[in-house]
């Protein structure tokens, strides 16, 4: 059996996904498809540096050395063509602190900083917790696809005096890659105005052919100098408990900034293992990876065609990337909270609910795919089925 086809029970794992699911959805018969994390191993090699550093016994204080950061580098080289110094590397245990990190350190409060909507729920946090001003630049959805709308991005800018742009690259939830012509845009944009870009790449190495990742700060080196990179190896091989993330900063002055603002916070050092996992992920991972893809988008192939194909009540976004899928229930007719009874009760499946990426996500869902084919094909029967019902 397939590493990708078999299912391994992660019950009593004390995992979000699958142990909080009955509290949560108050049922312990909801099909948990929701917490963006996969439900398979993760790749052979890791697991045998992990039992290896583990034998040792003994896990004190642990740094980085100049290997670790040469791991990074060749990746990100080598799977995007991104040629950057490992004196740019700054290690975070994730990405949503590195957001905290870098909103407290390179803007001050009511300073006004923009997303992109519907978009990742921490990004709303990170911006209104630090008491800063939340600009958002509506994406276009038209005849089931996403664009941005460019004309409204420098306007808000303008308008709002915007510091950061957070760019979600590839796009959670909507699946998009953006396109080169489209990062070019965004970036003269936002270099016009003095604009910092904080682009979350942690999708990057999830994305489906022909699409092609292209990290915003490989664009230019003036784009290089202005943007700030989000990345980690935790979505791409399913590491996401042992925390391990880290920023790619050119910009001196900026990177002494955030680095500075992680010490105020006691934030000095990556987890001993999620150091070793990182490291061998992304030395000896690959070929897990080029699998992974393959059952990814044939998960994602097989529930937009069974649903398209059984009933018409619901759109299927194409996803580019990741391993998201988004969802448009707009054709129930129902409200959003009764779209999200309908999906518990009637359903028996836990997605993430769409109004928790913004008010544009009110009628969507989103599922996860990230799992054994009978697991995706379990959850696309119990949404078919509750629509059928649903129109009786």
């Amino acid at each position: 059996m397939s590493r990708f086809t078999e299912i391994t029970s992660r019950k009593g794992t004390r995992s979000v996904k699958w142990d909080y699911a009955a509290e949560l959805y108050q049922s312990d018969d909801v099909l948990p498809m929701w917490v963006a994390d996969m439900d398979f191993q993760v790749p052979e090699p890791v697991i045998e540096a992990l039992e290896e550093r583990v034998k040792h016994g003994i896990f004190g204080y642990t740094m980085p050395d100049d290997q670790v950061k040469e791991t990074i580098t060749s990746w990100l080289y080598k799977r995007h063509d991104w040629e950057m110094e490992k004196d740019w590397i700054t290690y975070s245990p994730g990405v949503i602190p590195s957001l905290h990190m870098i909103i407290q350190s390179l803007t001050q409060p009511s300073d006004s900083v923009i997303i992109q909507t519907p978009v990742y729920p921490p990004f709303y946090s990170v911006i209104k917790q630090h008491d800063r001003k939340l600009v958002t630049n509506p994406l276009i959805y038209q005849n089931e696809e996403y664009s941005i709308d460019f004309s409204d991005f420098e306007n808000k800018i303008v308008e709002h005096d915007v510091k950061i742009f957070i760019l979600c690259n590839p796009h959670n939830p909507i699946g998009r890659v953006w396109k080169r012509d489209e990062l070019i845009k965004l970036s003269e944009i936002c270099l016009r105005h003095e604009v910092t870009i904080v682009s979350d790449e942690i999708h990057a190495d999830l994305v489906f052919k022909p699409n092609t990742h292209i990290p915003i700060a490989s664009l230019s080196e003036e784009v290089n100098q202005s943007a700030i990179t989000c990345l980690s190896p935790t979505k791409t091989f399913n590491l996401a408990g042992l925390q391990a993330s880290y920023l790619v900063t050119a910009d001196e002055e900026k990177r002494k900034q955030i680095k500075a603002q992680f010490d105020k916070q006691g934030m000095f050092m990556l987890n001993t293992l999620g150091l070793t996992a990182m490291e061998a992920a992304y030395r000896d991972g690959e070929e897990w990876l080029e699998e992974l893809l393959k059952t990814l988008e044939k998960n994602r192939d097989y529930v937009t065609e069974r649903i398209h194909n059984e009933i018409d009540e619901i759109r299927v976004i194409h996803a580019e990337g990741t391993y998201l899928i988004w969802l448009d229930f707009r054709k129930l007719n129902l409200s959003h909270k009764e779209l999200k009874s309908f999906m518990q009760k009637k359903a028996k499946i836990g997605l993430n609910d769409g109004e928790s990426f913004g008010e544009e996500g009110q009628g969507f869902m989103r599922i996860n795919v990230a799992a054994p084919p009978k697991i995706v094909q379990d959850g696309v029967d119990r949404i078919i089925q509750a629509v059928k019902n649903h129109r009786q």
